[in-house]
């Protein structure tokens, strides 16, 4: 398992900074958000060439909301998903992570013939066959993301990525685990990592208050047992508040995680 910080979180001015400092901490990679990503391609690779963190993941950046009432929303996201893929392959992340949608329901609730989860999820698989397609074509992968309850209502959980990931039966599609959501939704961190197993493909790791880990209540002990035993071994990256100074705080969240991964 490699350990990648999200940019935002990197004191620097520049990328060329970030890097330098995420290097001298001993992370392994860094994480950026999709916003914009494409025409930062080229700097990206060339600086993140000559050292040792590499891009690890993209963090979602794109428009619309695939699960939307409206067309234009739809093929907006699934537009710039797509941009995102290319551009994950060509800086050599393992992935983009996507949350199918934020909030409440926007389909109609059609029952008794269907209600609006049902029709999200059959409309979520057909888009996702497209876009696993495309992820498969240019070589990178969708990490599709549980959220917790207060910020969706659709896929909460490993085991429902489970179930969407195993139906499109792709290359171009795995699981993302954050350890935040988990602590809020999953009964038993470790089992429910184990039983999603060679399909988590990425990892973020945030305590159970959103902090660095260590400053909460989260047993990352177990929970990167886990990961071990399902054969993980690809990057984590922090996604998190940081309570002090990060020029302190992160090379010791750093020390904390390698004495348990």
């Amino acid at each position: 398992m490699k350990l990648s910080c999200q940019e935002g979180m990197v004191p620097g001015r520049s990328l060329e900074e970030k890097l330098a400092r995420l290097e001298q901490y001993g992370y392994e990679g860094i994480e950026f958000g999709g916003s914009g990503l494409a025409q930062r391609s080229r700097e990206i690779t060339r600086l993140t060439a000559k050292g040792k963190v590499k891009p690890s993941s993209i963090c979602a950046g794109y428009r619309g909301c695939l699960l939307s009432p409206e067309p234009q929303d739809r093929s907006l996201a699934v537009s710039d998903i797509k941009e995102l893929l290319r551009v994950s392959a060509d800086i050599g992340a393992v992935g983009l992570i996507v949350v199918p949608i934020f909030g409440k329901p926007q389909l109609p609730d059609l029952s008794p013939y269907r209600d609006a989860i049902e029709s999200e999820r059959e409309l979520l698989l057909q888009l996702l066959e497209e876009l696993s397609l495309h992820a498969e074509k240019v070589g990178s992968v969708i990490l599709l993301e549980p959220l917790n309850r207060y910020e969706t209502h659709f896929i909460k959980r490993l085991e429902q990525a489970v179930e969407i990931v195993r139906k499109i039966n792709s290359s171009g599609l795995k699981i993302m685990a954050d350890f935040f959501h988990m602590s809020i939704e999953e009964a038993n961190i470790p089992q429910a990592i184990g039983e999603a197993g060679e399909l988590i493909w990425h990892v973020h790791l945030a305590d159970s208050n959103r902090l660095l880990p260590g400053w909460g209540h989260t047993d990352f002990k177990a929970g990167l047992q886990a990961l071990r035993e399902a054969g993980f071994d690809k990057y984590m990256a922090l996604e998190c508040g940081i309570p002090g100074d990060p020029e302190v705080d992160l090379p010791k969240t750093l020390e904390y995680l390698r004495g348990w991964r």
